[in-house]
C-alpha cells in the first residue's frame, strides 16, 4: 500500500486522536482491520444501500421507546435509561462521551440518525454478548449484521489499516469500482468531502457513519432541523 498513499497521508503516522472515544474507535477499527473484510468493493456497499436503509429504519421502534417525552430527540438521561434497558455495560463517562460525540447539532438531544450512529459505535466498541441479545429481543435480529456490514465497509476503505480513511484511500476504493479515472476521482473527492466533516483530512468511523446516513437518505425528513450540519 506504500506506493499508493500520497503526501496527504503523511500526517497519519503521527496522528493523535482528539478524544478518548476517537482513540477507542481507532483501536477497535485497527483490530477489526487485522481480521479483514468480506466486502470486496465500494460498489458492493452501494448495492446494499436499500437493505441497510430498511434495517436501520427498523430501529425507529427503539428510538421512540426511549424518547420518553416524545420530542423527537433522546437527551442524556433518556440515553442512560436506554443503556440500562439494553443491558449495555458502560460507565457514566463513556455514556457522556458517546452522547457528546453523536449529538452533532449540540442541541442536547440526539435525532434518529444520530442515535443510529451511536448504536453502531456501541457495536464496534462492545463485545458483551448481552448487548447483542438485548437488540434481538427488541425485534431487530438483522441489526447486528447491518452494523457488521458498515464496519466491513470502513475496513475496506482503510487500506493501510490505521483506523482512519484518507483522500487517497477513498480515491483508490472508488477507482476499484468505477471506470474512467477522471470521473472516479471527482466521485471519490465528493464522497470524501461529505465524510470529512471537520476538514482535517482524516475520516473516522463516526464521520463515515454520519455521511452514510445521509447517503441512504435517513435524514431526508429532518432537513430543516439538520440544515446547519450539511457540509
Amino acid at each position: 500500500m506504500g506506493g499508493v498513499l500520497g503526501k496527504d497521508d503523511s500526517p497519519k503516522k503521527g496522528w493523535i486522536p482528539e478524544t478518548k472515544l476517537e482513540a477507542k474507535m481507532v483501536e477497535a477499527m485497527q483490530r477489526r482491520a487485522a481480521e479483514g473484510s468480506s466486502m470486496r468493493s465500494f460498489n458492493q456497499l452501494i448495492l446494499k444501500f436499500s437493505k441497510i436503509d430498511e434495517s436501520l429504519r427498523n430501529c425507529k421502534t427503539i428510538f421512540e421507546q426511549f424518547d420518553e417525552d416524545s420530542n423527537g430527540a433522546i437527551d442524556h438521561e433518556e440515553l442512560k435509561h436506554c443503556f440500562h434497558k439494553l443491558e449495555i455495560n458502560s460507565t457514566e463517562e463513556e455514556i457522556s462521551d458517546l452522547f457528546e460525540a453523536c449529538d452533532i447539532n449540540e442541541n442536547m438531544g440526539m435525532k434518529f440518525n444520530e442515535f443510529i450512529v451511536l448504536l453502531c459505535l456501541v457495536h464496534l466498541l462492545k463485545d458483551d454478548p448481552t448487548v447483542h441479545h438485548a437488540k434481538t429481543k427488541m425485534g431487530l435480529p438483522n441489526l447486528e449484521a447491518t452494523f457488521e456490514t458498515l464496519v466491513g465497509a470502513f475496513v475496506l476503505l482503510d487500506k493501510n489499516k490505521d483506523g482512519y480513511v484518507s483522500k487517497s484511500e477513498m480515491v483508490q476504493a472508488i477507482n476499484e469500482t468505477t471506470s474512467g479515472e477522471r470521473s472516479s476521482g471527482r466521485i471519490a473527492m465528493k464522497r470524501f468531502e461529505e465524510m470529512d466533516w471537520d476538514k482535517n483530512g482524516m475520516v473516522t468511523f463516526k464521520e463515515f457513519l454520519f455521511a452514510f446516513t445521509k447517503w441512504i437518505g435517513m435524514d431526508d425528513n429532518e432537513e430543516e432541523e439538520l440544515g446547519d450540519e450539511n457540509v
